[in-house]
């Protein structure tokens, strides 16, 4: 899936954007998409020369055009900028992103979603992009790319042909969602879970059900909601869309009052799935891993079906997309003297809700003979002054999961390693890249690892390290 339809014609050109902005292009120009960081410049791109707290992009102008920059747009010419390639000057290149991408929202008429929640976001995104592919050309956001900067880049990725476009949208703190939704004016929004993140930032879980709440702000009257109706912020959720004059609703889950439901899964190499949508039964495999992936495509073919879209086709694809980096990707990795181990990367970022459906991953996923199920975790971040609490209360869940063995790195790890039985402790470290020696030193055939961690911790390393130790010839599942 790419962040916008490929096609031949350019995707702004310098009028457009002096019209949309109210800059001024020293040249002509035209583009075939739009980045905001030099490291990821496609050539032909327009480059936005964004001035943030830490870094301010137009030091970097030369970096840009270097990368094949098409344009960039600034709020100043650095002195140093060896020039001779087209500008779009504009009073503040931040404003000059937002106008773009309102003026992309203006020209299209793709039917558009946006997809926030505490977990699931990323994977829920990636899964109703796969679904709609068949159905017609999808813009979606790539990544993470779902906050204040995030979200207008993807939405002025957007060309205005789509048929389709999914955004994601996040927040930390109470009114940051509301700017991103009006910005993006969906006809469906999604809110995947509510959960115990960011409670750093939150006097309570409502609050922050609140919070994700606000998505309702940019949907039109006539627009659609779609609420999970297994989490217990359910009917504060549909109240608050109501209160916005949001009379369609439609819920998913395992309830029986859920519109779409989940009625069956058996998890092996991939997840087997059946489920009824809108009384309408399907049976179909999904190539996500989880329970809570399962839980998630049921709000996927939710949106189809509001979109009027052919649930079979949608379905068939989501047995054929690939699991995204750091969310529940496996590889094979051999160990030294013989035999393989399975990895299961899931680091791309932690809470409590995620840990919990991580464990149950792993809980069904059978170890080869004589294997374990290990488990290498690392702290959760932002979970406030219950942080201690809330890395101590995975010990129950990971009982509950039967693993066998717990590595853990990182100062709140510390707590759920003290809390652990002695005859399923595996060793805490210090530095995340000691865990590879630990991990190596305990690895035998069959074992079932799983790997996760909030994503400042970056136990991505050890993944790579493992897979990539001198018997480390890997084979990653589901389209790696």
């Amino acid at each position: 899936m790419n962040g916008a339809p490929q096609g031949s014609a350019p995707l702004w050109n310098a009028a457009e954007v002096d019209a949309a902005t109210g800059g001024h292009s020293t040249a002509p120009w035209q583009a075939s998409g739009v980045s905001i960081d030099t490291r990821t410049i496609v050539p032909g791109d327009l480059f936005i020369a964004i001035r943030g707290e830490r870094h301010d992009a137009h030091n970097f102008l030369d970096d840009a055009f270097a990368a094949g920059a098409a344009a960039a747009m600034v709020s100043r010419i650095p002195q140093d900028h060896g020039g001779g390639h087209p500008l779009l000057i504009v009073d503040d290149t931040t404003v000059g992103l937002r106008k773009l991408a309102r003026a992309a929202r203006q020209r299209t008429a793709a039917r558009i979603i946006a997809i926030t929640g505490s977990v699931g976001k990323t994977s829920t995104k990636e899964a109703l992009a796969a679904a709609l592919a068949p159905l017609g050309a999808v813009s979606a956001s790539l990544g993470n790319l779902n906050n204040q900067w995030g979200v207008p880049l993807s939405v002025a990725r957007m060309p205005a042909d789509a048929k389709y476009g999914v955004f994601e949208v996040a927040m930390n703190h109470a009114g940051e969602i509301t700017p991103l939704t009006r910005l993006v004016r969906p006809d469906i929004a999604i809110v995947t879970t509510v959960d115990a993140v960011h409670l750093e930032f939150f006097e309570s879980v409502e609050e922050i059900a609140l919070a994700k709440a606000e998505i309702f702000d940019g949907l039109d009257p006539t627009g659609i909601a779609i609420i999970n109706t297994d989490n217990p912020y359910y009917p504060l959720l549909c109240d608050e869309a109501r209160a916005r004059g949001i009379a369609n609703i439609l819920s998913f889950g395992e309830s029986e009052r859920a519109d779409v439901r989940l009625t069956g899964f058996h998890a092996n190499d991939s997840s087997q799935i059946k489920c009824t949508v809108m009384g309408q039964e399907m049976n179909f495999t999904l190539a996500l891993p989880g329970r809570h992936s399962a839980q998630n495509a049921m709000a996927v073919l939710a949106a189809v079906r509001a979109l009027g879209g052919d649930l079979a086709l949608a379905a068939a694809a989501l047995g054929d997309m690939a699991t995204p980096v750091g969310r529940g990707r496996r590889a094979m990795v051999q160990i030294a003297g013989g035999g393989t181990a399975t990895m299961i990367d899931d680091t791309y970022n932690a809470s409590p809700a995620s840990m919990r459906a991580a464990f149950h991953m792993l809980k069904e996923t059978e170890p080869g003979g004589g294997g374990r199920r290990i488990a290498v975790l690392g702290d959760m971040e932002e979970l406030g002054s219950g942080s201690a609490r809330a890395h101590e209360a995975l010990a129950q869940d990971l009982l509950a999961a039967e693993v066998d063995l717990v590595l853990t790195t990182g100062a709140n790890m510390m707590h759920l390693d003290d809390m652990l039985p002695r005859q399923i402790r595996g060793g805490h470290a210090t530095r995340a890249e000691d865990l590879v020696e630990l991990l190596e030193g305990v690895l035998r055939p069959g074992d079932v690892v799983l790997v996760k961690a909030s994503r400042s911790q970056d136990l991505g390393r050890v993944v790579d390290a493992i897979c990539a130790a001198p018997d480390g010839a890997k084979t990653m599942a589901n389209g790696g």
